[in-house]
Formats: structure tokens, C-alpha cells, sequence
């Protein structure tokens, strides 16, 4: 798997930001027994650029803490069944390496820190919950309707307790 990282700020971030992204993200893909190699870029930005790029792509003008931008469209959440390697080819994988290019996630990192202090546990428990809560949408999954919501809220917590990431136990 290759994560390409962009930290766009000089700001002071947890350490092994990639470490912790990469153990969030292979479990992700473990779970949904993914069959391929994936690419994804991951953007750690300010306020303004996650704002800007909100309001752009989302015609929302405020800060958000993440932002996904999925490259691949399932069926189903997280089924690559119907994903057919040899149609799909160009539109879905990297010619150069032949990963999956699953797509961007967009992290505030202010919001992390803030976000961590003002829920009560550890920075890297809410990076890792946000980093599981892209991937997710990576995967196909959202939260509009309650259903939807409740099936990924399921998910990100098996990533998470899997990994041992969690709001009691995580207190770095």
C-alpha cells in the first residue's frame, strides 16, 4: 500500500501520524477483505485550506475536521466484487504501480487537537477515528440516513477497537 502524505502546516502534530494511519488503514482494508494494492493521499492542512476546500467541493463555508474524496463508486459499501480489474483499469488503478487509487482524505489538524480536548481522550485516538472515518467513506460508506450512519459508526469502532484505539484505554 502507498499513503502519500502532505503535511501542509509547520504546526506541531502527534508523532507517527504516518505509522498510526497506515495500522488505521490496513485494518480498514483487512476487514473488507480488500484484494488489491491501494493508493491513497492523505493531506494534513489549517483551518483555511480545509475551509476553502469545503467550500468549494461542498458549497459549505466553514472548517470541518475531515474531508474524503473517493475515487472508486461500490455497489455496495466496501465490496470489490463488482469492481472488475480488467474494465475498470484506467479509471480505478495507478498504470504505474497497478494499486487501487482509493482516494484523498483532507485532515484538519487544529480540529484534531481541538476535537481531542473537547471529547476527552488522546490526540492519536481522534486522529485514528478520523483517518477510520475517510477510509470509510473511501470504501463507499456515508452517513445521511440514520441506517447508513449506524453501519458506519459499527465499522469505525471495529477499526478501532481491533487496533486497541480507544477512548478508555487510549489516554496518550
Amino acid at each position: 500500500m502507498n499513503l502519500y502524505f502532505e503535511k501542509e502546516t509547520e504546526e506541531a502534530f502527534i508523532d507517527q501520524y504516518e505509522e498510526i494511519a497506515r495500522k488505521v488503514i490496513t485494518r480498514a482494508l483487512s476487514l473488507h477483505h480488500c484484494p488489491y494494492e491501494c493508493e491513497i493521499s492523505i493531506y494534513l492542512v489549517d483551518e483555511d485550506t480545509i475551509r476553502e476546500t469545503n467550500a468549494v467541493t461542498r458549497e459549505i463555508d466553514k472548517v470541518t475536521d475531515v474531508l474524503s474524496f473517493p475515487n472508486v463508486f461500490y455497489e455496495k459499501e466496501g465490496d470489490f466484487g463488482a469492481l472488475k480489474k480488467e474494465e475498470d483499469y484506467y479509471t480505478y488503478f495507478n498504470p504505474d504501480t497497478d494499486e487501487l487509487i482509493l482516494g484523498e482524505m483532507m485532515i484538519c489538524q487544529n480540529r484534531v487537537l481541538e476535537q481531542a480536548l473537547e471529547y476527552g481522550h488522546s490526540v492519536k485516538r481522534e486522529y485514528a477515528f478520523l483517518v477510520a472515518h475517510s477510509i470509510l467513506h473511501l470504501l463507499g460508506y456515508d452517513h445521511i440516513e440514520e441506517q447508513e450512519r449506524n453501519l458506519m459508526e459499527e465499522k469505525q469502532s471495529e477499526i478501532l477497537n481491533s487496533l486497541g484505539i480507544t477512548r478508555t484505554v487510549d489516554k496518550e
